[in-house]
């Protein structure tokens, strides 16, 4: 069983709709015997890192999250919170990744939105996905490059595409809207 994190963000229908596609079984929780017990977690989201922070501690998900063994996937969103610290109204986050989630440069289009490609792919979320294969973005706020990147995409600025450490995975694209390349990874990781 799947535990989709139930916590207030947006786009949580259209990854149902994917593992729906996938065969894979789910439930939406914020229970925290259901997400201990569930064999993997997805964390999905879009929208806006404060309010969804104070969801996750006014519900004790932040000490939650930070303790699960098995594979765990967060997404766009997801990802983010997955970090240390966010500049989208200075949020602190939950501390899996050590990164600082930074909005992006003036000096382009902002948000991100639309397919792009990324590079320097590893770990197991990428088994039979290469560089150069496109995934779709929609965000204003990104990951630098750092030691737990496993992949890298480049807008204004190289940034972080997936972080991985131990169990956790992050993306910041959404595999749920990237057709047959984003199925493929969340195949990979129903698979971990």
């Amino acid at each position: 069983m799947i535990a989709i994190v139930k916590y207030n963000a947006g786009n949580i229908r259209s990854v149902m709709n994917a593992l729906e596609r996938l065969g894979a079984r789910y439930m939406l929780t914020d229970d925290e015997t259901a997400l201990r017990k569930a064999d993997k977690v997805i964390f999905p989201g879009v929208g806006e890192a404060s309010t969804a922070m104070a969801y996750l501690r006014q519900r004790g998900l932040d000490k939650i999250l930070t303790t699960l063994e098995q594979p765990f996937l967060g997404i766009c969103l997801g990802m983010q919170l997955m970090c240390a610290f966010s500049e989208e109204n200075d949020t602190a986050g939950l501390g899996i990744f050590s990164e600082t989630v930074k909005l992006f440069p003036s000096t382009g289009i902002v948000p991100h939105m639309g397919w792009n490609d990324f590079r320097t792919v590893r770990g197991p979320l990428f088994a039979g996905i290469g560089a150069g294969e496109n995934m779709y973005y929609v965000h204003s706020y990104y990951v630098e490059t750092g030691s737990e990147t496993s992949a890298v995409c480049e807008y204004l600025l190289p940034f972080s595409a997936a972080l991985q450490k131990d169990n956790y995975y992050g993306v910041q694209f959404h595999p749920e809207k990237s057709a047959g390349s984003g199925q493929k990874l969340l195949r990979n990781f129903l698979e971990l």
